[in-house]
């Protein structure tokens, strides 16, 4: 029976290897095909079955980028870099110390601090469009990009509060104890002692951040007009009274999916680091 054992488990890994690869191929394949469908001529994509031997073509970039007289996407590309960038840069200098005092250094009842954090996210977000909406019409921030990172920054704060917690309580308290004997004070200590401890952790934390700002669309949508109008916002006048442009859509759907895929590829060594900080004890 100890002879088999080994054949069983040579089996087994593959059957799982092979069960991962159709699970990937199932979510790669609406990728895929996007991005086909988006070299393809309007006539093409609309047809039905898919055709998949069509003639390629970049008419429905060229029409993205405004070459047929359409709108820039340029503005609302831009828009969304600010509120991604901006919003996250901010989440990571409140959510840093934050952490830090739950979990390293930690408050009293610090259990309940997180619950709070935790109970922040509870209430949908539907719920809170009108009073925000209103408190931006008084205050007259409405069509305003600044008013977009402020909004992104409280909303992922909760969420980057409670990784960065899980992540920073790896860090070895000896190692900071350390450091605070040889005189360091707590901005050195947080800067040059538990950051680069912590990096994996707060790289999955500022992409993941980086992802629900860009993605939000129900508070851009309402809050926004044509100064201040993000990506997806401007995804979404692509759906007009003349009907739905196939191919266009998908080129635009692939051009704004590039930046968090992009971040998500450079990233993707820190993130996993980071997603499996503390998952083996």
């Amino acid at each position: 029976m100890s002879s088999l054992a080994p054949h069983v488990r040579k089996h087994r890994g593959r059957g799982i290897g092979l069960v991962a690869w159709l699970v990937g191929i199932v979510f790669f394949f609406p990728v895929a095909w996007m991005a086909l469908t988006s070299f393809h001529s309007e006539a093409d994509a609309a047809t039905n079955p898919p055709s998949f031997g069509a003639a390629l073509t970049l008419d429905g970039y060229r029409e993205f980028f405004g070459a047929g007289g359409g709108a820039s996407p340029w503005p609302a590309l831009v828009n969304s870099a600010v509120a991604s960038v901006v919003s996250t840069l901010l989440v990571l200098v409140l959510a840093f110390p934050a952490a830090y005092a739950l979990s390293i250094r930690r408050v009293r009842k610090w259990t309940d601090v997180l619950f709070f954090f935790l109970s922040t996210k509870m209430l949908p977000v539907v719920a809170g469009l009108l009073p925000i909406y209103l408190f931006a019409k008084n205050t007259g921030m409405l069509d305003n990009i600044w008013f977009l990172v402020v909004l992104y920054t409280s909303m992922n704060l909760p969420i980057a509060v409670w990784m960065m917690q899980s992540f920073l309580a790896e860090v070895p308290v000896a190692v900071i104890e350390a450091a605070q004997i040889d005189g360091a004070r707590l901005p050195t200590v947080l800067a040059r002692v538990v950051a680069p401890i912590a990096l994996p952790g707060i790289a999955a934390t500022s992409l993941i951040c980086f992802i629900f700002s860009w993605n939000e669309l129900l508070f851009a949508r309402v809050l926004t007009g044509v100064v201040a109008e993000t990506a997806p916002v401007f995804l979404t006048g692509f759906i007009t009274s003349q009907g739905l442009f196939l191919a266009k859509v998908c080129a635009a759907s692939l051009v704004v999916s590039l930046p968090v895929l992009a971040a998500g590829f450079a990233a993707q060594d820190k993130l996993v680091q980071g997603l499996s900080l503390g998952a083996v004890k």
